[in-house]
């Protein structure tokens, strides 16, 4: 039972061992030879042992033992981890990749907030084409090139079924390649520790075909060039005054933007189930749920203008 609840973590969206990508699938090789030759010199020094100690009667002759000590623990040990040291270094370009820059099919940004993803879709010029949270979409066997910021503290990205992982510095922009080779949705959590809601700063990243991926692209630019007004309640009461909404009158930096909200799976960067109830909950009291969210309380706001501005994100596209 032990056995199979270890193998239970092998498989899954956020397993390092369905490997989904081209990094992926190299650090896969990596480990499984690295564990391979672990395996070879732990059973040869251990069957060593068991004839020192069970096979033989007589005590070994000076000779004897020295040939043991050379051969078990200092020949065959050296030449395997040589060999293992050898094909790590032969496969550091596949475990980390790294293009030119005009390579890049897709340009992404992705800044480390407390306790959030802020993401930003780049152009071809390297401006900013529409912005979104938490939920990262991605073309299957496109090289995607992702610069990594942090705006408050040190994160990690990582995406194991994707990639490795690499840190988010405050003041400092770090380079990622992705190129997913797999359709699906995979998860991808915050792997240095930033503060109280760590554990509750979870990314969703979903692979689509290209077609999918540049129809979704283009609607969300679409989005930001048409001009429609907010929700009156969302207007009213201050929520634009951190969160955007694309093409309307909502512009708010502070918090992340709400554009598509009713297609993301989970609220709060992976807090919770993306539900009416759930969503209310959030807007009421943030920190009941994701404890040192930035986010204030709102209380005072009346019921029926809550349920208006849960409606309306429920309902924007």
């Amino acid at each position: 039972m032990p056995l199979l609840m270890v193998l239970a973590n092998c498989a899954g969206p956020q397993s390092t061992f369905e490997a989904s990508g081209r990094e992926a699938s190299a650090i896969e090789n990596l480990i499984l030879m690295t564990a391979v030759g672990a395996a070879f010199v732990w059973l040869f020094v251990v069957s060593l042992l068991v004839y020192a100690a069970r096979a033989r009667r007589e005590p070994l002759s000076d000779e004897q033992s020295q040939r043991f000590i050379t051969w078990g623990g200092v020949i065959t040990p050296t030449v395997v981890l040589f060999a293992l040291l050898s094909y790590a270094v032969w496969s550091m370009p596949a475990t980390r990749p790294w293009f030119d820059r005009q390579d890049a099919d897709v340009a992404i940004e992705v800044t480390g907030e407390q306790f959030w993803w802020r993401i930003r879709y780049l152009d071809a010029s390297g401006a900013v084409a529409f912005e979104t949270a938490n939920d990262l979409k991605l073309p299957v066997d496109r090289r995607v090139r992702i610069l990594l910021k942090a705006h408050d503290v040190i994160h990690s990205f990582w995406i194991p079924a994707l990639a490795g992982k690499m840190d988010m510095i405050p003041g400092r922009t770090n380079t990622l390649w992705l190129e997913p080779t797999r359709i699906g949705s995979f998860r991808g959590p915050c792997a240095e520790f930033c503060g109280t809601s760590h554990a509750l700063m979870n990314l969703s990243a979903d692979v689509l075909p290209w077609e999918d991926f540049e129809a979704w692209r283009q609607s969300r630019v679409q989005m930001r060039a048409t001009r429609k007004t907010a929700g009156n309640a969302f207007l009213v009461h201050g929520c634009a005054g951190c969160h955007s909404l694309d093409g309307t009158e909502a512009s708010g930096l502070a918090g992340p933007n709400l554009t598509g909200l009713r297609e993301r799976k989970r609220l709060g960067a992976g807090a919770m189930a993306n539900t009416p109830e759930n969503l209310a909950r959030f807007i009421r009291d943030p920190s009941s749920i994701k404890p040192g969210a930035q986010m204030p309380a709102f209380p005072m706001i009346p019921q029926d203008d809550l349920r208006k501005i849960v409606d309306y994100l429920a309902g924007e596209p």
